[in-house]
């Protein structure tokens, strides 16, 4: 099989996502590393992609030095990650999708709803592969968790709990450490911080399991260091648009939770709970029932389960092989083949919706408010 051809935009020495996406990409030979622009000092971007055996020609100073270098080539890569600064996100996704090239983007897609629709309408006209890196979602027994909801296993579903909380920001004495201040800064973070940073994943995790989408939402947030503009912690209250009830909560300053990032979901004849720091591993509970340990390489798993489980049952399986499961689908999704379960421009756009509702409940002391991008919205529905 002829491997695809793959840049990176970002995730430099040092970064602490890049070495997960150069993990993943090449876990199953179907990518190479074969361009560049990884820091935004361009001779120490120039060194460090040039140490991971990238040629010096495709060793980019820029971003718009790599995107100019690339599209005039026979042998242009076949997918670009971008994995820059938030801010950054929106520029440089739209110029290589309308330059042709597939695209992986870092979450939060964008920075704004408007951007995020402008990147979702570009997305569907330029027909190349989009996805942004929702990876949690590419967990072998979260799709078993989304497979059991699809197939009525355990009902209707009535509730689902969520939460993406930790206590890494919590030293007061570490507010102004640059690696932490910038996610409480606007300048650099944009409207929300904690919000935008962790809870959109387990929203996102939310409606990708139920598959369904948020319509409304209510939250409530706080800045518990006094030096921070934005929410360090925020709880938020939504709806799916068929009637599930949603409560989330996000924080960075719970001290004792290291990665605290699961879900449980409720439904009419039994519930699931999935936790990332124990990943292989889905509780299910039917009504009246016992409760069991479903385990990532069991024989009887549905599809999807059994598609993107890597290694043999009882052996841990971790955060670098979910995101090597997004490149596998992103490999076949370039290659023709459809994945179901990919992130797409829409998922990216109705979390940048999600994070703009919330911060304007939170200013409106937690009153109900439309969660959908515009584009998506029902004026007579909420």
């Amino acid at each position: 099989m002829t491997k695809l051809k793959w840049g990176m935009i970002g995730g430099g020495e040092g970064s602490q996502i890049g070495p997960a996406h150069r993990l993943g990409a090449v876990a199953d030979g179907r990518f190479e590393l074969v361009a560049g622009a990884l820091d935004h000092r361009p001779a120490k971007g120039k060194a460090f992609a040039e140490s991971l055996g990238i040629d010096s020609s495709r060793a980019y100073g820029s971003w718009s030095e790599m995107l100019d270098g690339e599209k005039n080539r026979d042998d242009a890569i076949n997918l670009v990650t971008v994995a820059t600064p938030n801010a950054t996100h929106f520029e440089i996704t739209k110029s290589f999708l309308e330059a042709g090239f597939n695209v992986l983007c870092e979450k939060p897609m964008t920075m704004t709803v408007e951007e995020g629709e402008e990147i979702y309408k570009i997305a569907q006209k330029s027909g190349k592969v989009f996805s942004v890196n929702y990876c949690y979602s590419a967990y072998p027994m979260v799709r078993q968790a989304r497979a059991m909801v699809r197939s009525g296993d355990i009902g209707k579903l009535r509730l689902i709990i969520t939460n993406f909380s930790h206590g890494h920001h919590a030293d007061a004495e570490d507010a102004e450490n640059p690696r932490v201040r910038w996610r409480y800064d606007p300048q650099m973070a944009g409207v929300s911080g904690q919000f935008a940073d962790c809870g959109i994943h387990a929203m996102h995790m939310a409606s990708f399991i139920s598959d369904d989408t948020v319509d409304s939402l209510s939250a409530d947030f706080a800045s518990t260091i006094s030096t921070r503009i934005l929410e360090d912690d925020a709880f938020v209250n939504f709806r799916l648009s068929k009637g599930t009830v949603g409560r989330l909560w996000t924080s960075s300053v719970a001290i004792g939770r290291q990665h605290g990032f699961d879900i449980q979901i409720f439904g009419e004849t039994g519930g699931l709970r999935w936790a990332s720091e124990q990943p292989n591993q889905l509780i299910y509970t039917p009504l009246s029932g016992r409760t069991q340990i479903i385990e990532k390489g069991e024989a009887d798993l549905y599809e999807d389960a059994k598609r993107l489980t890597r290694v043999a049952i009882a052996h841990p399986e971790g955060f670098p092989l979910a995101v090597a499961n997004m490149y596998m689908d992103l490999a076949d999704a370039i290659s023709g083949s459809d994945r179901d379960g990919l992130p797409t421009a829409q998922d990216g756009l109705r979390s940048m919706a999600a994070v703009y509702a919330a911060v304007k409940s939170a200013k409106q002391n937690g009153s109900w408010v439309d969660a959908r991008p515009p584009i998506f919205s029902d004026e007579n529905k909420l």
